[in-house]
């Protein structure tokens, strides 16, 4: 697959001791999407500033940005996360 039609990574933004971020990663684990979502720890400052870049302050994680939107929450992520899993379903 070429680099122009790869699908677009989506980033998650969590922090690495907070149990809604792991129950994100989890999903994203559980579900076999790691090639296309890139985690974002906002330990490091880089992906921190990256986070309030797409509009988040980091009060409500974990957070994903899809290249469009960001959505804040696990509950939230979890339901944006799902329409990558139904997408592969249905192809």
């Amino acid at each position: 697959m070429s680099p122009a039609s790869s699908p677009p990574v989506w980033e998650l933004f969590h922090a690495i001791a907070h149990p809604p971020s792991a129950r994100a990663r989890r999903y994203v684990t559980d579900n076999a999407l790691e090639d296309r979502i890139e985690f974002r720890n906002v330990g490091f400052e880089s992906h921190a500033q990256a986070l309030r870049e797409r509009g988040g302050s980091g009060e409500s994680l974990p957070a994903l940005w899809d290249g469009r939107d960001l959505y804040e929450g696990a509950e939230a992520v979890i339901a944006r996360l799902q329409t990558l899993v139904n997408l592969g379903r249905e192809g």
